[in-house]
C-alpha cells in the first residue's frame, strides 16, 4: 500500500473497566497508550470507558465541561490523533450515552445513542438520540455507532454515505457469537469497513471478554484482539481497496431506498 492508497490508521484499545472509577481507567488507557510508538489518525475506546455501563447516571455523569471531554480535548492535542469513545453526559437536566470525536484542533463531533438497552433499563435513565452522525477523517466517511445500535440494520443502513462503521460497546461475554455475526453481517450488507471495540472484565455482575474486531468489506477479520486480555491493536485501512471493490462489485447500486422518521 501506498499514500495513493488513503490509508486510515486505527488504534483500538481494549481494558478491564473500573466500575465507576473515572481516575483509574484515565491513568489505565493513558498507560496503554504509552505503548504505541507510531502515530494513529484515531483511537477508539469502548463504550462508557470512563465507568463501565452504569445505569446510575446522576453518579457518573458529567457536563460537556467536565473532566473527561477535557482529558480528550486535551490527549487528542498531545498525540495529534483523533479520540473517540463513549462517556454519560449530563445536559439540559436529561442524561445520555454520548459517542465522542475529538480532534486534535479542539472540534468535537458527538453521537447520541439511538437504541437504548432496555433488558438493563438504559430507556428508563437516558435519552436516546434522534440522529444519526458520519463524521470526515481525512477524507474517509465514519459512522458512528454505540453498542446496542449494532442489532438494528435500518438504523446504521450504509446509503453509500460512509466508508466506516464504528461500534463502541460493552457487550457482554454471554452474547459473544451475535457480537461477532452482527460485526460481519454489518460489513457485507453495507460492503464497508466495520470495527467494534469492547471492553474486558466484570462489573455488575456482568462479565465482558473482549473480541474487538475490525471487518473488512468482504466480512474477513483484519485486525483483532485477545479475548480476555487488555491490549492495544493498530490496523491500516484502505479507501482505495474499498472503492476499487465496491466499482468491481456495486451491491451497493441496488439497495432499497428509504427514509428514517
Amino acid at each position: 500500500m501506498n499514500n495513493q492508497d488513503n490509508i486510515l490508521k486505527i488504534t483500538l484499545i481494549q481494558y478491564d473497566i473500573v466500575w465507576e472509577n473515572t481516575l483509574e481507567n484515565l491513568n489505565k488507557i493513558e498507560k496503554l497508550l504509552e505503548t504505541q510508538t507510531s502515530h494513529s489518525d484515531l483511537i477508539v475506546l469502548p463504550e462508557m470507558f470512563n465507568s463501565g455501563f452504569s445505569m446510575n447516571p446522576a453518579k457518573i455523569a458529567e457536563t460537556m465541561q467536565g473532566e473527561v471531554v477535557n482529558w480528550m480535548v486535551k490527549t487528542a492535542a498531545k498525540l495529534n490523533s483523533i479520540i473517540a469513545g463513549s462517556v454519560a453526559i449530563k445536559e439540559n437536566e436529561q442524561y445520555y450515552n454520548r459517542f465522542f470525536a475529538v480532534y486534535p484542533n479542539g472540534n468535537i463531533e458527538k453521537y447520541d445513542k439511538r437504541h437504548l438497552f432496555r433488558m438493563s433499563g438504559e430507556e428508563k435513565v437516558y435519552m436516546a438520540g434522534d440522529k444519526q452522525l458520519i463524521i470526515n477523517i481525512n477524507g474517509w466517511r465514519c459512522a458512528l455507532f454505540i453498542c446496542y445500535d449494532l442489532r438494528f440494520p435500518v438504523w446504521t443502513r450504509n446509503q453509500n454515505n460512509y466508508d466506516l462503521a464504528l461500534f463502541v460497546a460493552n457487550w457482554p461475554a454471554a452474547r459473544s457469537d451475535v457480537w461477532k455475526t452482527l460485526l460481519k453481517a454489518r460489513a457485507l450488507e453495507n460492503q464497508s469497513y466495520v470495527i467494534g471495540v469492547n471492553r474486558i472484565g466484570k462489573s455488575d455482575g456482568i462479565e465482558y471478554n473482549g473480541n474487538s474486531l475490525v471487518y473488512d468489506y468482504k466480512g474477513t477479520i483484519i485486525g483483532s484482539l485477545q479475548e480476555h486480555k487488555e491490549g492495544v491493536i493498530k490496523v491500516e485501512l484502505s479507501l482505495k481497496e474499498l472503492n476499487d471493490f465496491k466499482e468491481k462489485f456495486p451491491a451497493w447500486m441496488d439497495a432499497d431506498r428509504f427514509e428514517i422518521y
